[in-house]
């Protein structure tokens, strides 16, 4: 508004026979501002009383200015919240209005400029309001789909830690159940193996412990990642089995395998011997076998429970299915002839 009333006090000392602004001119000009107060709220009637107030000001014996820019403003707020389509048409109307009092005036609209001036201001204002409208809807779904993204991400890790402790906790928890009731039987007749188990309680709580603890530290930080498993540790998880009493054979060697997929299938096996151990009847004996073929590493966790049942989907094995699925393969849990057997697939990249 200040803009308005400064350029047309200057404009007026160079227009002869003109008008200077007085009192009622500058208030004209301010009752015409006043309403883009309101502009976000009202902004069809705000663009329709600024048109007229301005249109009429122009027709008025005072000094010509850029009060058109007061209508402008109000035009392109509407454009950029209601639409082109709507403005275009409030904007058309608004002009034919314009040309039918200067018709019944007296005035001219084919041979005057203004006439003209008025369509190519109109169609300027609809332009950049429509390019500045597909510009925010464009920064705005720009937003939404990086929300959507962090969100997804945010699931994918909290999934992920969730299978980690799950896996840690579930796999420490089965050993140290196992060897807890190993040396609760046999602490009066055979106090050494009792020993035995309890100095295998203590080896799996430590490693429990520092698994977690490696996993809080990653959750509460969020960077990096913590210390991924891997089946080079093959050993050692093959003796935390044994040390529950299972007869463990380990055929073939998983080689060298890319990061993510050499952690996915070492808790895969973890699991897998985890499950042998809590659920399996009577179960005395596993055989892990390693193979790779056509592209593709294979796993197999064989035991020889007794009277085993179909497969219940807990935490255990829908884990093993996502890290599997991550990856592009499948694990398969299922009855055998004489127990149970989980096979695991996952596509891995042969050195050429």
């Amino acid at each position: 508004m200040a803009f308005v009333l400064g350029a047309t006090t200057a404009a007026a000392h160079f227009q002869p026979g003109g008008h200077r602004l007085d009192a009622p001119g500058y208030a004209w000009l301010a009752a015409a501002a006043l309403p883009l107060l309101f502009v976000r709220r009202f902004p069809l009637p705000v663009f329709l009383v600024c048109y007229g107030a301005v249109l009429a000001y122009y027709w008025s014996d005072y000094p010509s200015g850029p009060a058109l820019l007061l209508p402008t403003i109000a035009l392109f707020t509407l454009t950029h919240r209601r639409g082109p389509l709507f403005a275009g048409v409030a904007g058309v109307v608004a002009l034919a209005v314009a040309a039918v009092v200067s018709l019944a005036t007296g005035g001219t609209v084919v041979a005057d400029a203004r006439a003209a001036l008025l369509v190519v201001w109109l169609a300027a204002v609809l332009g950049i309001g429509t390019a500045a409208r597909n510009r925010a809807a464009a920064i705005r779904a720009a937003r939404e789909r990086a929300a959507e993204h962090q969100y997804r991400m945010t699931e994918q890790e909290r999934l992920r830690i969730a299978r980690e402790v799950h896996d840690v906790v579930a796999h420490s928890l089965a050993m140290i159940n196992v060897q807890a009731g190993v040396a609760a039987h046999v602490a009066d007749r055979r106090p050494e193996q009792a020993v035995e188990a309890l100095l295998a309680i203590k080896e799996a709580s430590a490693s429990a412990l520092a698994d977690l603890r490696a996993t809080v530290a990653v959750l509460r930080s969020g960077q990096g990642l913590g210390p991924a498993p891997s089946l080079r540790q093959l050993g050692e998880l093959v003796e935390h089995a044994r040390a529950t009493g299972l007869t463990v054979r380990v055929h073939g060697s998983p080689g060298e395998l890319p990061a993510p997929l050499d952690g996915a299938a070492y808790r895969i096996l973890q699991e897998s011997l985890t499950n042998v151990v809590r659920h399996a009847r009577e179960a005395s004996e596993v055989d892990v076998s390693f193979g790779r073929s056509n592209g593709s590493f294979s796993m197999r966790v064989k035991d020889n429970g007794r009277d085993t049942g179909p497969p219940t989907a807990g935490n255990g094995l829908r884990g093993m299915s996502e890290r599997a699925a991550a990856l592009g393969g499948t694990v398969r849990a299922q009855r055998a002839d004489d127990g149970f057997e989980v096979r695991a697939e996952l596509p891995v990249e042969e050195d050429r």
